[in-house]
């Protein structure tokens, strides 16, 4: 009965998906100007949530920004139409997902000394190829997870409901131009003359140990908290208080303090040396824990993807209509198995330059078993991608745990494959390069990964639009390629200018201006320490053990009905990230949930209609997106001359304030910002 019932919810769906422009109109949708407009705004979203991404861990979905900005710059062009804007925003977004992917494993090969910079070549190829595979396997999913067992899509759904709002209006634009404008000078004030706080923290000693915590002023943490909901800022505030209001004090209750600057100094030592541990356990456990429940819908799709075969097989003598021509499935194929050679290629390109002390035989084996296993996984983790792209959207989608988990399972396989020749436990130098093998498989996974979740969330927008699915994939090939290059500079400017991790370029630079590239670090960890067995294990295990405790809570609370439950990935997120980011970002999901309080209270006392309603909803979204372009655009113009001159307090003014009003002066302004966005959210146009 059950099934029936989803049967039939699901042929309903199907039958009433009507596009905004149908099958039998053809608008001009590959235009110069749309592709032109595409890639200026993949690079710059691309180089924006690089940023983000290393210094928080998180990156934010570019394609509603990138269909506001569309519906904002074609205006100004004689003909246009809504088509175009959706081909804007599928190649932008390809440029920002692709980032995320490399950003979440490459770094990790600088923290394992396998590479000292970021170099072209390699990165471009390894970006590329996994970004194309991703494009190639989401065109079965598509038929999988959007018309034969549609799933509801979030961002594509909301992204395609914004391009139709805006078709001939682009009324909300301008917040988000004054949210950049207002982030963009904060960040300039914090980071580039350094006249305000970029945190707010309190700590004292009491006995042997310490007590404290803080928050982070950044406008991005904040937008990118008021995004991602209160549900998530109450995960990452759990994991938080777990790790800096209970660990750290009873760490250094039985263990003792060490020497540091300050007190904040030494609870980040403990937190950087020991209990970030934790949240890799965590990690390890909720990115298994995400594979297992996805199971059945992975099989789902797989039978799904052979019927779509069959399907086009049998009605190629048919006309297809516009809204449902992909590119043809023997392209897929074809174009699948030409990926083999690059794939293979770069694999015995970077093992050969590494110089392990391994046969000939072993060497061909295991370029052999790292193509295999990244095509097999490379789909797996696609399927799952795609899948959680659809439940809970591309900005809340665990694929950073997922791709651990996938550089976990590849290290154990390495371990066993090259350990019959190698003994790592001797010889720390192979195990950094095994470690950074596993990390270059992870990173080709990443990018398939990435690129099928986003394909498959344009091609949901561009179902309800009225796109030709067969177009918006192919300029996603063109959005991995921009974003490809782009990356690669990118990277190496940043890294340059802030360091990445514990890994700062020269000596002299102040560590707590580096990027943390948590999930990057994680990988390094994890990796590394599987091949010298010498992993934080106490505290790994501790990690996991709690990330268990909240999948069974989790389970208790989706048995009696409610409509709260924590996600495992989530939590561990707040376990590995410092309190100036898993604070702020709760800040900015209070803040969210704040705005939406409002907004109910007035829609029932009548104060407001449902189109106030949609429009709040809407404009704080886009203030949101404003304030992580406006901060994350200034941190890497500043990385310029930070990069050049060696030094990021070349623009430093000294006003002779101590640390305490400096920071209080960033509490203050970030305060004052902080009730702009939440008047901004909780205000319709017609109201202000």
């Amino acid at each position: 009965m059950k099934d029936q019932k989803k049967t039939e919810y699901r042929n309903k769906q199907k039958q009433t998906v009507v596009p905004y422009i149908p099958a039998s109109k053809n608008l001009p949708e590959v235009t110069v100007k749309a592709v032109i407009l595409g890639i200026i705004l993949a690079v710059i979203l691309a180089g924006s949530n690089a940023y983000l991404g290393l210094k928080i861990g998180l990156t934010v979905s570019a394609c509603i920004p990138a269909a506001v900005i569309s519906m904002a710059v074609l205006r100004f062009f004689k003909t246009s139409n809504i088509l175009e804007n959706n081909m804007v925003q599928t190649i932008a977004s390809a440029g920002e997902v692709l980032a995320a992917a490399i950003i979440y494993t490459l770094p990790a090969l600088i923290l394992l000394n396998f590479w000292t910079y970021f170099p072209f070549l390699e990165t471009v190829s390894i970006a590329c190829i996994g970004g194309i595979m991703g494009v190639l396997m989401s065109v079965p999913l598509r038929r999988a997870m959007i018309i034969d067992n549609p799933l509801p899509f979030p961002e594509g759904v909301a992204t395609a409901e914004v391009l139709k709002a805006g078709d001939g209006n682009t009324t909300g634009a301008s917040d988000m131009l004054v949210s950049g404008i207002l982030a963009a000078l904060i960040k300039l004030f914090q980071s580039g003359f350094q006249m305000i706080g970029e945190t707010a923290s309190v700590f004292t000693s009491v006995g042997p140990t310490l007590f404290g915590c803080g928050t982070g002023l950044s406008t991005a943490l904040i937008g990118a908290g008021y995004i991602v909901g209160i549900r998530i800022g109450i995960c990452f505030l759990i994991g938080t208080v777990i790790v800096w209001i209970f660990g750290i004090p009873i760490y250094g209750a039985i263990y003792g303090l060490p020497e540091a600057d300050s007190l904040a100094a030494t609870a980040q030592m403990i937190w950087a040396q020991k209990l970030r541990y934790i949240g890799v356990g965590a990690m390890i456990v909720g990115g298994v824990w995400t594979l297992i429940t996805l199971v059945k819908p992975i099989v789902a799709a797989v039978k799904s993807s052979y019927a779509a075969l069959k399907h086009t097989h049998l009605t190629e003598a048919t006309a297809i209509p516009r809204t449902e021509k992909d590119i043809p499935m023997t392209y897929v194929l074809a174009g699948s198995l030409f990926l083999i050679i690059p794939v293979a290629v770069i694999f015995f390109y970077i093992l050969n330059k590494s110089h392990m002390p391994i046969t000939t035989g072993l060497f061909g084996a295991t370029i052999v078993f790292a193509t295999v296993f990244s095509f097999f996984i490379g789909f797996l983790c696609s399927a799952i991608g795609g899948y959680m792209a659809g439940i809970v959207g591309s900005s809340s989608n665990p694929l950073s745990g997922v791709t651990i988990g996938g550089v976990l399972s590849v290290s154990f396989l390495l371990l066993l494959l090259l350990g019959t020749q190698i003994d790592f436990s001797i010889d720390p130098n192979a195990a950094g390069t095994a470690a950074a093998f596993a990390i270059i498989i992870g990173a080709v996974i990443a990018c398939a990964a990435n690129l099928s979740c986003d394909n498959l969330q344009d091609l949901k927008a561009g179902q309800l639009v009225g796109s030709t699915p067969w177009k918006q994939q192919a300029l996603l090939i063109v959005g991995v390629v921009v974003g490809a290059i782009v990356i690669t500079p990118i990277l190496q400017l940043l890294y340059e200018a802030y360091g990445i991790g514990t890994s700062l370029p020269r000596p002299g630079m102040d560590p707590t201006q580096a990027l943390a590239a948590p999930q990057a670090t994680v990988m390094a960890s994890v990796a590394k320490g599987i091949f010298t067995h010498n992993l934080e294990w106490t505290y790994v295990v501790l990690g996991g053990l709690i990330a268990i405790a909240n999948i069974i809570l989790n389970k208790i609370l989706k048995s009696i009905g409610s409509d709260w439950t924590f996600p495992a990935l989530a939590v561990a997120s707040g376990l590995y990230l410092p309190y100036t980011v898993s604070v702020t970002i709760f800040l900015g999901s209070l803040l969210s949930l704040l705005a939406l309080r409002v907004i109910k209270a007035k829609k029932r006392s009548k104060k407001f209609t449902d189109d106030d309603v949609a429009t709040c909803e809407r404009r704080g979204l886009l203030f949101a997106s404003g304030t992580i372009a406006g901060e994350s655009l200034v941190g890497i113009l500043l990385a310029i001359p930070f990069a050049l001159y060696q030094s990021t307090d070349i623009f430093k003014v000294n006003l002779g304030f101590g640390s305490d009003i400096t920071m209080l002066l960033g509490a203050l302004v970030t305060g004052f910002f902080c009730f702009y966005f939440f008047r901004t959210g909780s205000t319709p146009f017609s109201k202000k």
